[in-house]
């Protein structure tokens, strides 16, 4: 059963997440295990800390369960941000990188013996310890490499050449190693890093899985801004498979979750959270972890990739940024007669869209298509329109520019109401950001994975809002009080200044919020009525439309076409 802690921490942060976001979907609840031991696997693991609460939210609504995610120690021990970690009941896991330490000197490696690390200037006997890792710079993409032998304070043997046995990292190695040679320096800077005995953790985890309870993880490791799914790492095979080896009557099930968000780092988006059909550990495996060495290495290798097939039937995943564009593009151009489309429906028809793209992305006719919607995109943004406006904008009249005239009037009216509410919530708002945009540059200098930061946007954005709320609300007591004072107000009304206007507060700026979310909706209808007047713009506007219904009909002529084969 949920502790008391967990079930109040999660009314707040309901409470939070409604507003931030504009609309949190569910999909697939009825999946979720009503009891028994469940991992809960989520991806892709877009938006930090926000995407376990929405997991947690979401279990917790439907089944009334208790979910406690794994999460980096480095994150627990923060003062703000570990003590909302903690009231969700959360389990520590140690992170090697979160301890790294700069090493002495240069490395370089070996011209004949790729294991073999070579340094100048180096301390390797005070430094490292056979089982500690070895990692080089960002430059290479921070590759990592178990230590097995200190032969020197300038030589180390480690146990697999960096990135695997392919060679392909150690080839793009020596390119940087060429590169700084030839600037004039000896070799790469480096960092050690401690071997972490994960024993304990995984004991903890254990248990609670023997108990019934539920676990969370997001296996791809830190959070990321990518299109496609990173490599996922492979403790949540071990946990599971783990479990079942240590104690036979366990059965644990693994559930994968699907994260989806329309514009995540941004205030009021929408999300939709999927939960897809649970998955049972086979025996089969279970048997073969037992058995120990290279067997339990090829259970954990097999049981991950169920996970990640799993995984895939709940995620969209794009190999790019262009191709998820297009994708979301072709979707919107796709006709659904007489139907307004879910979120959850929406995610969908992207999944499957990205799935029948890949498979015939080379045909002619679907090349053909992708031009086109890319030339239809490029006139939208020239002309300043979305998608959803060209059916519905209209030739110029007299009736466009009295709808035009009666929006503006609306919007005046929508603006004035929500005034208020932005003008005391500004400066919180604007600290936010800012601090926010610095989090997201620092992350993307610290990682290799991330593109721009935005995935802790959101975080950073809600964490320093949490902080400012209460100091901003209660500066704008201390000034009523005052006002009230100077005013000659009746002394009991000054006693009760500060306590209306810090409990009026939150619903003045609620309801701003939803008056400023009806005004940006008016807002947004303007621009086609304008484009519409502007004298010679008709002609542009009726070859849209056209080209419109031209690519809507050619979409459904190439699913028709090609979407039999891929069933």
């Amino acid at each position: 059963m949920p502790t008391v802690t967990y079930e109040v921490a999660l009314i707040f942060w309901r409470i939070i997440t409604q507003i931030f976001f504009r609309e949190i979907r569910p999909r697939g609840a009825f999946n979720i295990p009503r009891d028994g031991p469940v991992i809960f696997v989520g991806a892709p693991h877009h938006n930090q800390f926000l995407d376990p609460l929405l997991m947690s939210l979401e279990v917790f609504r439907e089944t009334r369960r208790q979910v406690a995610f794994l999460t980096a120690a480095k994150s627990i021990k923060r003062k703000a941000v570990g003590f909302f970690i903690r009231q969700m009941d959360s389990i520590p896991v140690a992170r090697a990188a979160d301890e790294a330490k700069p090493g002495t000197g240069l490395v370089s490696l070996s011209p004949d013996d790729p294991c073999l690390v070579v340094g100048e200037g180096t301390r390797f006997k005070s430094e490292f310890t056979p089982k500690m890792q070895i990692m080089l710079p960002k430059s290479v993409n921070s590759v990592m490499a178990e230590v097995v032998e200190i032969i020197s304070d300038t030589e180390l043997r480690i146990k697999k050449e960096f990135g695997g046995e392919t060679g392909k990292r150690t080839a793009r190695i020596r390119e940087k190693l060429a590169e700084v040679k030839a600037e004039g320096k000896s070799g790469l800077s480096f960092k050690s890093l401690p071997f972490i005995d994960q024993q304990e953790m995984y004991r903890g985890v254990y248990q609670r899985l023997k108990e019934g309870g539920c676990i969370g993880i997001f296996p791809e490791g830190g959070s990321h801004d990518r299109t496609d799914l990173l490599p996922l790492k492979a403790g949540v095979s071990i946990m599971a498979l783990g479990a079942m080896a240590n104690d036979p009557s366990v059965k644990v099930k693994i559930v994968p979750v699907g994260l989806s968000y329309f514009h995540a780092h941004l205030f009021r988006s929408r999300a939709v959270v999927e939960f897809g059909t649970a998955l049972d550990v086979p025996g089969e495996l279970v048997e073969m972890f037992k058995e120990g060495g290279s067997r339990k290495r090829e259970a954990v290798a097999k049981f991950l990739d169920l996970i990640y097939d799993g995984l895939k039937t709940v995620t969209i995943r794009a190999p790019d940024f262009d191709t998820l564009m297009l994708i979301q593009a072709v979707r919107r151009l796709y006709k659904t007669p007489g139907q307004h489309l879910t979120l959850g429906q929406v995610v969908e028809l992207n999944r499957r869209f990205l799935e029948g793209y890949i498979h015939f992305k080379e045909e002619p006719r679907v090349q053909k298509l992708r031009s086109d919607v890319l030339k239809y995109n490029r006139l939208l943004r020239d002309l300043g329109l979305r998608d959803h406006q060209v059916p519905r904008a209209k030739k110029a009249s007299w009736k466009t520019l009295g709808l035009l005239l009666y929006r503006l009037a609306l919007l005046m009216v929508w603006s004035t109401l929500a005034l208020p509410g932005v003008i005391l919530n500004g400066p919180m708002f604007i600290v936010a950001s800012v601090i926010s945009k610095k989090k997201a540059k620092d992350a993307l200098a610290a990682s290799v994975v991330k593109v721009a930061g935005r995935d802790v946007l959101a975080t950073w954005k809600i964490l320093i809002s949490l902080g400012l709320a209460p100091l901003v609300y209660t500066f704008y007591a201390i000034l009523a009080t005052v006002v009230a004072v100077k005013a000659n107000f009746s002394v009991s009304l000054q006693w009760w200044t500060p306590f209306l206007v810090i409990s009026a507060l939150p619903f003045m700026n609620y309801a701003a919020l939803k008056f400023g979310e009806a005004g940006m909706d008016v807002f947004k209808s303007l621009r086609p009525l304008i484009v519409a007047l502007i004298p010679g713009q008709q002609r542009d506007l009726d070859y849209l439309k056209a080209m419109r219904l031209r690519l809507s009909n050619e979409v459904a002529d190439v699913i028709n076409e090609y979407g039999p084969e891929a069933i």
